[in-house]
């Protein structure tokens, strides 16, 4: 069992690597053919968290909010450990619910 120091370290690490994607591979995905499937499990869509390709041909793409994660990130390191814990069983429980692992966002 973590420790609540460990499930701030956990959930700090995990907010910076939030905040950080880049949208790229998200990009990539939206336009990928039929004949490049396969490139898919080489992307990281962790930033991606919806894609939705409409008949007419539009691109519509939702990527994480990067300044809510950094929000989260400040008030966890200005709090101290106190929150930490539920943050994260929360968030885990979050990706738990929607067939996610927490680490790699799903192309919905």
């Amino acid at each position: 069992m973590k420790n609540e120091r460990q499930w701030r370290d956990d959930v700090l690490r995990r907010l910076e690597r939030l905040a950080d994607q880049k949208a790229n591979d998200a990009v990539k995905l939206a336009f990928l053919t039929e004949e490049r499937m396969e490139e898919i499990d080489r992307m990281d869509l962790r930033a991606l968290t919806e894609l939705k390709r409409h008949g007419n041909g539009a691109v519509e793409i939702k990527l994480i909010d990067k300044v809510l994660a950094l929000e989260k990130l400040c008030e966890i390191a200005h709090k101290g450990g106190d929150g930490a814990e539920h943050f994260l069983r929360a968030l885990e429980s979050s990706a738990r619910d929607s067939g996610q692992d927490g680490e790699q966002e799903e192309v919905k």
